[in-house]
């Protein structure tokens, strides 16, 4: 569930980070605030504790209360099982805070968010096992509608299953609080197929779309529909019942669903309809998260083979290597060297993690029903999947000398990147542009990577331990590089995920030069329509009288209206940002006519650009005009047409409200 943790970069404009963390993996924010509300972790004894219901209860009772409540997170349902049994199953907090309802790890419901994926998984695993999927065949052979061709090769079911179809971002219709919103599965991937911007099977780009593509080929395979499907060949076989992906939830498990906040101490928020719901609409227990965890960790349980099991959690694709790969649906998550294998899952409300330590035989699952102040939902996710795994499996690591190559190395990585995962045809692309992360080297050889901070929210340093693979300064996380031909073409940190990378950013969505010159053409644009209300003020009060006229006059104010648009355009999209990012129903189309306005301004404004180059264009014929009057002209002409270049590469002009 993946936005909100994909573009936190850009919470100067306020972004779109709350609406678009819909179904958004954690390991997707590279940069989270600093985390006021969160307490330390219990300092670990100088030995190793035995992973037992009574040691795990006191370490989550010295840390999980105070978090909650410091972070104005309103509750938790936290589940450890080890060896094919509950460990245990705490809860914390309330399920509603008015009414100081307790959570009850057996019988609350909470929403997992992207952690639905896995039941997606699993289901194509089942139909794979069953011979009626080809993991490699193109994806079209098993749906009603075709998936369009581009770069010369067909997504098959193992890049859905590993994000590389090649899909760019969508975020329209992702998640709503209408009831109205629940939409016919078929209905919701036919509506808008997202254009593919990689060859299959090359980057990995996250992809709610792609993951229900394969919730609807489970749904075409069978013969079921996808919820029944879930119901009796995962939920039924597990005992699972108090889960659902049905939307609505059903009369008798809807009054034990948590209710959602932002925090704690505000009113809670409707039930969030999942429109793609294979990729994120599940409900679900602690309990029976318990039961899948274990059946996951028993080599497939009742669900899968044994030998389908280990092929499905098996590493599959590496996109940088030595960081940890991608298996088959989970990502790994490999630390302390145990071989770990999860998933992370947002909506708006509701934000969890599920990690499985297949060498250990142990899971744990712990769901957050709030946000909390400054995210701090993410920072306790975070922390508590650290501090468990440091805890009963400590690995210390001797420190690695600097490699050799660290000067040379840390020259090849200096620049700004992008996130694989976004919009490239649509206004979201902007995204990229504004998010972008800069890599520095520092005059000590380490380098620098904006955006990734420690949970105080300092810039991280790295220092290079191997070659194109970095150690975190003061820390234990990892940073490495894709080199092909002596250049970078790829990096990600061990923290995140394997389910996209950040590429070297292309010319035209740089913004160590386009932001300098973007701002310098909005003062310029500004300065411009300030002497319209001056040049007013000046002639009432002194009743100057200006000798333009007819023509030049004309050209003049079409000049000034053409700075105040240029002004409006930018200031237009910051608050459509804000919008999206104050009310995840915006998400549903109701701003199309809003932004219908801005693209019809855009156009007034391209056409205002020429009549700012005609004005000076006229200007340079009149005999004796100022040359500081013709120089600013000419800034001004090159400020709008900067600006319709940007606008148009940025694509907040398109021809479909598709996002």
């Amino acid at each position: 569930m993946l936005f909100k943790r994909l573009i936190p970069a850009i919470a100067a404009l306020a972004a779109l980070a709350t609406p678009i963390a819909a179904q958004v993996p954690r390991a997707l924010n590279p940069a989270q605030p600093a985390p006021t509300a969160v307490a330390p972790l219990p300092a670990n004894p100088p030995t190793t504790p035995a992973l037992t219901k009574t040691d795990v209860d006191a370490w989550l009772d010295g840390f999980v209360p105070y978090a909650l409540k410091n972070g104005d997170i309103a509750g938790a349902v936290v589940v450890v099982v080890k060896d094919g049994q509950v460990l245990t199953e705490r809860s914390f907090g309330y399920a509603d805070v008015k009414k100081q309802t307790p959570i009850d790890p057996k019988t609350t419901l909470f929403r997992p968010g992207s952690i639905s994926k896995l039941f997606t998984w699993t289901a194509v695993m089942q139909l794979v096992q069953a011979g009626k999927i080809n993991l490699d065949a193109d994806i079209n052979t098993y749906l009603d509608f075709k998936i369009p061709p581009a770069f010369g090769k067909p997504i098959t079911m193992r890049d859905l299953m590993t994000h590389r179809p090649g899909f760019e971002e969508s975020v329209k219709y992702l998640i709503s609080e209408d009831q109205k919103h629940v939409t016919p599965l078929d209905k919701a991937l036919k509506r808008w197929v997202p254009a593919r911007v990689y060859a299959p099977g090359t980057i990995p780009a996250y992809s709610n779309y792609g993951a229900s593509l394969a919730g609807y080929i489970v749904q075409r395979v069978s013969g079921q529909p996808f919820d029944d499907y879930i119901e009796q060949h995962i939920f039924q076989p597990l005992g699972m019942a108090h889960s659902s992906f049905r939307q609505p939830l059903p009369p008798t498990l809807a009054p034990h669903l948590s209710d959602g906040y932002q925090l704690a101490s505000q009113d809670p928020h409707p039930y969030e309809i999942i429109p793609l719901s294979p990729a994120g609409a599940l409900a679900a227990t602690g309990d029976d998260m318990a039961k899948f965890m274990i059946a996951q960790l028993n080599q497939g349980g009742p669900l899968l083979a044994p030998q389908t099991a280990q092929y499905m959690h098996k590493v599959n694709d590496t996109p940088i290597p030595g960081m940890p790969g991608m298996a088959l649906g989970f990502y790994h998550e490999d630390r302390n060297g145990l071989n770990i294998i999860g998933h992370g899952g947002d909506t708006d409300w509701f934000h969890s993690d599920l990690h499985l330590y297949l060498d250990k035989h142990v899971g744990f699952f712990i769901s957050l029903n709030s946000l909390g102040k400054d995210g701090n939902a993410h920072v306790v996710l975070d922390r508590t999947f650290a501090g468990f795994t440091d805890r009963y499996f400590p690995h210390p690591t001797p420190p690695l000398p600097t490699a050799p190559t660290a000067h040379e190395h840390g020259l090849a990585m200096a620049g700004n990147y992008i996130s694989s995962r976004g919009s490239y045809t649509d206004w979201v692309r902007a995204i990229a542009f504004l998010s972008n992360i800069k890599v520095t080297l520092n005059s000590d050889d380490t380098i620098s990577v904006s955006g990734l901070t420690t949970p105080a929210g300092v810039i991280k340093k790295w220092r290079e331990v191997a070659p194109w693979q970095w150690q975190e300064v003061g820390g234990d996380d990892r940073l490495g590089a894709a080199v092909k031909d002596g250049k970078v073409t790829a990096i990600a940190p061990a923290g995140f995920a394997p389910i996209f990378v950040f590429l070297p950013a292309p010319w035209n969505l740089n913004a160590a030069w386009m932001m300098p010159l973007m701002i310098l053409a909005l003062a310029i644009m500004l300065l411009t329509a300030l002497t319209w209300p001056i040049r007013a003020i000046v002639r009432r009060r002194y009743g100057y009288q200006s000798s333009v006229a007819g023509r030049r006059l004309w050209l003049n104010r079409a000049t000034q209206a053409t700075a105040w648009i240029m002004l409006a355009v930018p200031f237009g999209w910051m608050m459509m940002i804000q919008l999206l990012g104050a009310d995840v129903g915006n998400l549903d189309g109701r701003l199309d006519g809003w932004m219908r306005i801005l693209q019809l301004l855009s156009l007034v404004g391209i056409a205002g650009t020429a009549a700012t180059l005609w004005n000076l264009y006229e200007s340079t014929r009149q005999p004796r005009r100022p040359i500081l009057s013709i120089v600013w002209l000419v800034l001004v002409a090159l400020a709008a047409v900067y600006l319709v270049w940007l606008m148009l590469t940025l694509r907040t002009i398109t021809p479909s409200l598709n996002y």
